[in-house]
């Protein structure tokens, strides 16, 4: 998987690597949680539950971990977006 424009698309070419970040909708996180289990290297939860991104890019490694959780999102309040 891979990102493109902020949305997830199809698998990317190896010629066009791009580093994505993960980041909040705030308005739109109603404090699920799977953000965290399905990406604890860059979501973590504050005392009410809801997302704390870290905000650094995420690493090849974590590609398919993040576009799993953003998908897994029920409100769609995680999203990936192009660094």
């Amino acid at each position: 998987p891979a990102v493109h424009d902020g949305a997830a698309v199809g698998v990317m070419r190896t010629s066009q690597r791009v580093a994505i970040r993960v980041r909040v909708d705030p308005v739109a996180c109603d404090a699920y949680g799977y953000c965290a289990e399905l990406l604890p290297e860059r979501v973590t939860l504050d005392e009410w539950g809801y997302p704390i991104v870290d905000g650094t890019p995420v690493g090849a490694d974590l590609v398919d971990l993040a576009t799993r959780a953003a998908a897994a999102c029920p409100r769609r309040a995680l999203l990936l977006e192009r660094v």
